[in-house]
């Protein structure tokens, strides 16, 4: 399901019309990347948690080269589903 595809769900299901769903839809997104970026989670009680994962620096190898490189530190947006919604996909 893409975009547009959830926008005519959400709209079918409440009956608001394309704009408000597509402006509902841009400002979850909008406040989750937010959060995320604040450094904060944001769980949804039945369906998951959003949050940020941090990975170490480590080492790894190019693979056209094999050369030798370091792999710096980064941040890793992650979701892990609440009970509720794995057991609707079971």
């Amino acid at each position: 399901m893409n975009k547009v595809e959830l926008e005519a769900k959400i709209m079918e299901e409440t009956g608001l019309d394309k704009k408000s769903v597509s402006s509902v839809i841009n400002a979850f997104v909008s406040a989750v990347t937010d959060s995320l970026k604040d450094g904060e989670s944001v769980r949804l009680v039945n369906f998951g948690t959003f949050s940020v994962s941090h990975r170490k620096e480590r080492n790894g190898v190019k693979p056209s080269t094999g050369e030798k490189i370091i792999i710096p530190a980064q941040k890793k947006p992650s979701f892990k589903a609440g009970k509720a919604l794995k057991d609707a996909v079971n």
